[in-house]
């Protein structure tokens, strides 16, 4: 399967996710426990990991899979900075408006993109860079409301807390996928023995987050397990598949594609799902919307092209090789 596809894909689902948890709402509220809905998807996640890796061994030739505790070790880092990520998000929203938490939240377009040069020792081209940033400023000049839908002042009006948790939190989301992709890129092993890895730490940490919450409730409710499909519905059960379908393609683009081709389908899902909302739920479409999502397509074209797509020579300079002038175009030049 073509990165392209599954990066489709990825958008197509993400965009969904906030439509099917609004539409699983029951008069402004949840019915159910929404803390089971992460703990179902990593479960869901964990058994088609768990069939495909044995099919996989029953072929002729058996995958690799690497079994010492060295290499082990490090899958449950990404569970614990997802963990604290989403303390911080809660914590961040205490502080700011959704508004302002979404357009913060961008950052970690960037913030990936610096990482993922550090870390994982990528080049990206002047070009690129500049795709990187023009996708963070479309996706927040989306977001940006005027001041005849809110007050002007609603932006800044935030306590300095609130935009140090909202770096943070770019920062950790960022962090967490650089470092995903670094596990599943530094063996050969098998992609589901990679993922079996991942989410069944992502299970642990998710029931132990229901464990702490019945301690925290002192059992009123009852064990967590008793309740766990309290108030499902069909639109609830999409929610998991859903989630836990996004997951295990995201663990595809990290093994065989990159984080950037993750954050350019996370950065358009959002715009897709601007764009749903008008359908579903009667969004009115601003101007800083239809312009956000101009400015997106063109970092996403200025990204994925060729040099020779985006750059059109004059003719003098395409016969300069004949007269002994050489002209070379390299996208891959270091920032």
């Amino acid at each position: 399967m073509q990165w392209y596809v599954v990066a489709a894909l990825l958008t197509i689902l993400t965009s969904s996710q906030g439509i099917l948890t609004t539409l699983s709402q029951s008069n402004g509220g949840y019915k159910y426990d929404y803390a089971t809905v992460p703990f179902l998807a990593e479960v869901f996640k964990l058994v088609v990991s768990g069939f495909l890796l044995w099919r996989e061994i029953k072929t002729s030739t058996p995958p690799r899979m690497t079994t010492d505790w060295k290499s082990v070790r490090l899958y449950p880092i990404p569970s614990i900075i997802y963990l604290i990520h989403n303390n911080v998000q809660f914590a961040t929203l205490t502080f700011v408006d959704t508004t302002t938490y979404q357009i913060m939240g961008n950052l970690k377009i960037v913030t990936t993109a610096i990482l993922f040069r550090l870390f994982l020792k990528r080049r990206l081209s002047n070009l690129q860079w500049m795709a990187i940033v023009l996708l963070a400023v479309g996706t927040t000049t989306s977001q940006v409301k005027g001041c005849g839908e809110a007050s002007c002042d609603s932006l800044l009006s935030s306590p300095i807390q609130g935009y140090m948790l909202g770096i943070l939190s770019a920062c950790l989301s960022a962090l967490a996928g650089v470092y995903t992709e670094f596990l599943m890129k530094k063996n050969n092993d098998s992609l589901y023995w990679q993922n079996l890895q991942l989410y069944m730490f992502g299970a642990i940490f998710n029931m132990a987050r229901l464990v702490l919450d019945d301690f925290r409730g002192r059992f009123e409710k009852g064990p967590w397990w008793h309740r766990i499909f309290n108030g499902y519905s069909i639109t609830t059960f999409m929610v998991v598949l859903n989630l836990g379908s996004t997951g295990l393609l995201v663990s595809w683009l990290m093994k065989y594609a990159d984080n950037i081709v993750k954050v350019y389908s996370t950065s358009m899902a959002m715009l897709l799902t601007m764009v749903l909302s008008i359908f579903f739920f009667n969004f009115r479409p601003t101007l800083q919307l239809f312009l956000g999502i101009i400015v997106c397509m063109m970092s996403l074209h200025m990204y994925f092209a060729p040099a020779n797509m985006l750059l059109d020579l004059p003719l003098t300079a395409k016969a300069a090789p004949q007269t002994g002038i050489e002209v070379s175009v390299d996208r891959k030049s270091d920032s």
